[in-house]
């Protein structure tokens, strides 16, 4: 299955930002550590990355796949440039690239 399964945003105050969301469109947020929180409903979850090293500068769309190596490959035979390696994450291993504009989005494996 190919589709986009997350949304990331910057959130320099994680809690503001979990009580926004929450408040504003009634979504439950679980918590994964003391910078990341995230909807878990199955449809397209929104993330809320807290830690300023690793929070995306906009909005980054991460894309579900089958087989991460597989995407590498053909992420950089379209031309795409990795920006971030494959790494392990709490549910799976992603990496980040950029498309021909520039553009940053992830793609993810589940575990």
């Amino acid at each position: 299955m190919t589709r986009i399964n997350f949304i990331e945003l910057p959130a320099r105050d994680l809690g503001a930002a979990r009580t926004f969301y929450s408040t504003v469109f009634g979504w439950k947020l679980t918590d994964f550590g003391p910078s990341y929180s995230c909807t878990t409903n199955g449809d397209v979850d929104l993330g809320l990355q807290g830690d300023a090293t690793e929070a995306p500068g906009a909005p980054l769309p991460v894309v579900l796949v089958d087989d991460i190596e597989a995407a590498v490959t053909a992420v950089e035979a379209a031309g795409g440039r990795i920006s971030k390696p494959i790494f392990s994450f709490p549910g799976g291993r992603r990496f980040h690239f950029l498309d021909p504009n520039g553009l940053e989005l992830a793609i993810m494996q589940s575990a």
